[in-house]
């Protein structure tokens, strides 16, 4: 994608928080090229708070953004989609705190923006392409990023439940595959963990319509998984959504095992902490490259 892109029209969601529990809507409005992606508290004086790693207030079981005080929580799903559908610059008006869970997938929010459609700009895109590789560890988790002419993803999950145990999901990230193997894949947990979570004050509008529940016999919900990698697919479609925070586009192999939000989150830090890891290059620079490389 030679150049930067918005939308062509707004679309607009409502539902609840997924750990506030609180209604909530949100309008995706175009916005001019170099703009990123902001957020728009519309009930406090439409303050902006910008999806940028810089604002990361929260990294637990949600990524939580705040800026001068002002927070948005549970951002990932739809910054993954924004990120893998190639959408650069929207505001995204929000009368609270937390982005609507909708079904617990990506889905929805492709649907929105399909529904609004895709406008490409006059500015010409750039790309993050990845010079040397990048790890955190912690123990058996992990996760790291190596140099690639693509955005190339492996995410391995083990949980100990017999509908999921080790599961692994490897891919190329485009439009087109986002759209169809990552983006249906929902958010989840364990009935045995349900009143630990409520009792810390999070998942107050979780429900079998907007989460998959695993308790000891398999799934709670009445048509099952989408995916029998569900789970995995899931923590990939997270795992984009905070590397969104980065604001550009990604050439690099990230290989991720076992890694939740703060890892994530503290490999964006320390790839943009030091900036001999990577160069900003256009699609035309990076096409040329490509080119030179197949004929050698």
């Amino acid at each position: 994608m030679r150049f930067e892109t918005t939308l062509r029209r707004p679309a607009e969601a409502e539902g609840v928080g997924l750990h506030s529990g609180a209604p909530v809507r949100i309008r995706l409005v175009p916005a001019p090229a170099g703009t990123g992606i902001v957020f728009v508290r519309t009930d406090l004086d439409r303050f902006e708070v910008p999806a940028a790693w810089r604002c990361v207030a929260r990294v637990s079981y949600a990524t939580s953004l705040m800026h001068k005080g002002v927070l948005i929580s549970t951002t990932e799903h739809l910054l993954s989609v924004f990120y893998s559908m190639g959408i650069d610059n929207v505001y995204v008006e929000i009368d609270n705190l937390e982005v609507p869970i909708l079904d617990g997938s990506g889905r929805p929010f492709v649907e929105l923006i399909q529904q609004a459609g895709v406008r490409q700009l006059r500015r010409e895109r750039r790309y993050m392409r990845i010079r040397q590789p990048v790890a955190v560890r912690d123990g058996i988790r992990r996760i790291e990023i190596l140099p690639a002419d693509r955005f190339l993803l492996t995410c391995e999950v083990y949980f100990d439940h017999p509908l999921v145990g080790r599961q692994k999901l490897e891919l190329e990230v485009t439009p087109e595959r986002y759209a169809r193997e990552i983006a249906p894949a929902r958010t989840f947990g364990f009935f045995h963990e349900l009143d630990t979570l409520r009792n810390m004050g999070l998942i107050r509008g979780a429900s079998l319509e907007n989460a998959v529940c695993f308790d000891a016999r398999g799934v709670m919900n009445p048509e099952g998984l989408r995916f029998p990698d569900e789970p995995c697919r899931h923590k990939a479609l997270d795992l984009i959504g905070d590397l969104a925070l980065i604001g550009k586009p990604i050439l690099g192999h990230v290989v991720a095992e076992r890694a939740g939000h703060a890892m994530h989150v503290a490999l964006v830090r320390r790839i943009m902490a030091d900036p001999s890891l990577y160069e900003l290059v256009t699609f035309d620079e990076w096409a040329t490259r490509v080119a030179a490389a197949l004929v050698s």
